[in-house]
């Protein structure tokens, strides 16, 4: 009876992703479909990470690796438009509980017991080196990208959100400011610089206060995170 929930868990999990590739005109290429899968999975990630299925250092290694995978993508940089490019995805998503069923099935074992305590702290140790490295691979791919091109900017908003995980907010915000430099400007994605800025301080600064304004005076009125930036802009006043 067990698999019966896991599959309407699953099932509540990826539906609004589905509905949302079907609200969208279309993916134009195999980039954008690997990028909206790959917010999908971090989205999934992430929710696995607040309902405690998964540890925060087990979330931040495979969140990394994800984000390893699309920065590769973004350097073949494919340019070829494909029609009906929303079927594709919607299939690898509903291939998602398909391939984690056979995964768990050919490696889990519920009945094993839990590690002991030293053991976990030493796989996390290694999977701390293991991440480090990952972002040292994002950085070297990134040297190799033309300056300011398409594949450049997804590769520091990766960058960005690789820090992010490790907690450098000020390598994060440096990532994230050069990513929207590199293009037009972006209204959640300068909410993220004053955000990394802002954490990284330990303050908000009139300069990271003014960041959040423009953020704002740019962003729909139904922005997530207008709230968030409100407050910081609060934060700022009273400093």
């Amino acid at each position: 009876m067990i698999w019966l929930p896991i599959l309407l868990l699953t099932v509540a999990v990826l539906l609004p992703c589905v509905l949302a590739l079907r609200k969208r005109p279309g993916l134009r290429d195999r980039h954008e479909a690997a990028l909206e899968l790959h917010r999908s999975q971090l989205q999934e990630l992430d929710r696995d990470r607040a309902s405690g299925l998964i540890a925060e250092s087990e979330h931040a290694s495979a969140r990394l690796e994800i984000q390893r995978r699309l920065l590769a993508e973004a350097d073949r940089g494919s340019e070829t438009a494909r029609a009906g490019g929303r079927a594709p995805v919607i299939v690898m998503l509903a291939l998602v509980p398909v391939a984690a069923v056979a995964l768990y099935l050919s490696e889990g074992h519920p009945g094993m017991p839990a590690q002991p305590e030293a053991v976990r702290m030493s796989q996390a140790d290694a999977r701390l080196q293991e991440d480090a490295q990952l972002i040292g691979m994002l950085k070297a791919q990134l040297a190799k990208l033309p300056a300011g091109s398409p594949q450049a900017r997804q590769g520091y908003i990766l960058l960005g959100q690789a820090e992010a995980t490790q907690g450098d907010w000020a390598g994060a915000a440096v990532a994230w400011r050069q990513a929207l430099d590199d293009g037009p400007f972006e209204a959640t994605l300068a909410a993220q610089v004053a955000e990394a800025q802002a954490r990284g301080d330990g303050v908000v600064s009139p300069q990271t206060a003014a960041l959040f304004r423009r953020a704002l005076d740019a962003a729909p009125k139904d922005a997530s995170w207008r709230l968030l930036a409100e407050q910081r802009i609060a934060q700022s006043e009273h400093h």
